[in-house]
């Protein structure tokens, strides 16, 4: 069994997959974030498949901790797929996961535009794989 991490956007939603054994993030791809529909039917096909125990969301938090209007619009996200699907989920913090990612691709020598489609699924990789090494304590 899998963990599958998204990282909301309005635009398009970043997704990652951990290994079976729950140690490391792979980025997986972006989905669109409309129409919903679509959205749900390809996150239910990704969790047959990939065999999917958990669905980890990324909750977007000032540097305060505090929540602003992103973090709203990701709670209305979750309460939805909460709504559409069996799996449990759950939210972790995802502050500076996008800042990182885009710092990786440029390291990377990704540029313009592939590093734009890039950049949602490596901050899923990298809030997944935050959530994983909190687990094992590393």
């Amino acid at each position: 069994m899998r963990i599958l991490a998204l990282d909301h956007g309005t635009v398009r939603i970043g997704v990652a997959l951990s290994d079976e054994l729950k140690m490391l993030a792979t980025p997986l791809d972006y989905l669109p974030a409309e129409p919903f529909a679509q959205l749900v039917e390809r996150l239910r096909q990704i969790i047959r498949e990939k065999e999917v125990e958990l669905i980890l969301v990324g909750l977007p938090r000032n540097m305060d901790g505090s929540y602003g209007p992103a973090a709203l619009k990701v709670q209305e996200f979750v309460a939805a797929l909460r709504s559409a699907l069996t799996v449990p989920i759950q939210t972790w913090d995802e502050r500076l996961t996008s800042v990182q990612a885009h710092r990786y691709l440029t390291q990377g020598g990704v540029r313009g535009r592939e590093r734009r489609q890039k950049v949602d699924q490596m901050a899923a990789a990298i809030l997944l794989q935050s959530y994983l090494d909190s687990r094992s304590g590393a």
